[in-house]
């Protein structure tokens, strides 16, 4: 999940314009991320859908000492259900009220249920009724075959990878994933408040790890974010290449060619991207399966070159640290100016909890 990287704007006099009440008939919740005025958008990629939710959650507020234990445990018991049946899919802060949000799958494989779960500023958990919201929805067209694997494959359904992030800035929704196109890689800045559907943009990245160009591996997670004047796209891939796209190229039907800035590593998955500031500088902090929390000061980017021949060493491009004691961290998000919401596994179980941004 992505930081709420969305700035004011008057561009809608009404940000739930065209919202009704019901059931949104969400078949899963898979990413979220926040808009204005505490509107929570959920990424139904099972039924390749976008699901603008009006949270009601629009008092300010302060939670910046969030600490929730055996997390898994206490949705269980919230959802009816043993631990061993709740799957975590991201974690998502709003930016008004500074509650966490959680997007929760209720069992596993095709029956899972989708549920969203909020935590106030007293770790407390409630779940958020899904068939009498205020809602809206925008369809994703163009997407990937929607078909369950065969046993014994090692394959999962395509369609899970409709939507694989998803951020909010000014007034579009941002989203990454696959579609049915012969470029298979995709983004989307859907107009919002919705009104209509948009065709997929082509994504084509050069993998120096790898050595060649690839048009099939989706973004994984990625975050919009001004390098210099331009806004950027800032995205990372399984293995992990990370690369910059202008996002005024996101064009319906277009094909765009990302820059490669950094390698860093393979045998690993990108997890989570925030971007914040710090004694007046702004960093970038990635949350990764295997090679922990990468911290990047951003002001690298704008003159990075671009990576164009294979790698053959362990990392190339922008330098970053490793940020230390920050360990088993699977979700992230920015909680105020001083602080960061960490989903963390230990031996224990996982955590939900506030700590200071490094």
């Amino acid at each position: 999940m992505l930081a709420s990287a969305f700035c004011a704007t008057t561009h809608a006099a009404n940000w739930t314009e065209g919202f009704k009440k019901g059931d949104p008939k969400i078949q899963s919740i898979t990413q979220l991320a926040f808009g204005p005025e505490g509107i929570l958008f959920a990424a139904d990629s099972k039924a390749a859908a976008i699901v603008a939710i009006d949270t009601g959650d629009k008092k300010a507020g302060s939670a910046s000492t969030i600490k929730v234990e055996n997390v898994q445990q206490k949705l269980a018991s919230l959802l009816g259900t043993s631990a061993d049946q709740i799957i975590i899919n991201d974690v998502a802060v709003n930016p008004v009220s500074r509650n966490p949000y959680i997007a929760v799958s209720r069992g596993r494989g095709p029956g899972a249920m989708p549920a969203i779960v909020r935590v106030n500023a007293k770790s407390e958990m409630d779940l958020i009724p899904l068939d009498q919201v205020n809602f809206s929805r925008a369809e994703l067209p163009a997407p990937p075959i929607d078909r369950e694997p065969e046993p014994g494959s090692r394959r999962g359904n395509p369609r899970l990878e409709s939507i694989t992030d998803i951020a909010f800035d000014r007034d579009r929704v941002l989203v990454a994933g696959l579609s049915n196109e012969e470029f298979a890689s995709s983004f989307r800045a859907i107009p919002f408040p919705f009104n209509s559907s948009v065709e997929p943009t082509s994504v084509e990245i050069f993998h120096g790890a790898h050595g060649k160009f690839e048009t099939g591996a989706p973004i994984r997670t990625f975050v919009p974010m001004k390098v210099g004047d331009e806004t950027q796209l800032l995205a990372a891939y399984t293995c992990t290449p990370l690369v910059q796209i202008p996002l005024n190229s996101i064009q319906p039907k277009a094909k765009v060619k990302g820059k490669t800035v950094a390698e860093l590593g393979n045998r690993n998955r990108p997890l989570d991207m925030i971007v914040y500031n710090k004694d007046g500088q702004d960093y970038l902090l990635m949350a990764n399966s295997s090679r922990g929390v990468m911290k990047i000061a951003t002001a690298k980017l704008q003159d990075a070159e671009a990576i164009t021949e294979p790698v053959r060493e362990e990392r190339k491009g922008v330098e970053y640290e490793t940020v230390k004691g920050w360990t088993g961290i699977e979700q992230l998000d920015k909680l105020d100016n001083s602080n960061a919401l960490v989903l963390r596994k230990t031996d224990a179980g996982h955590t939900l909890e506030a700590i200071q941004l490094p």
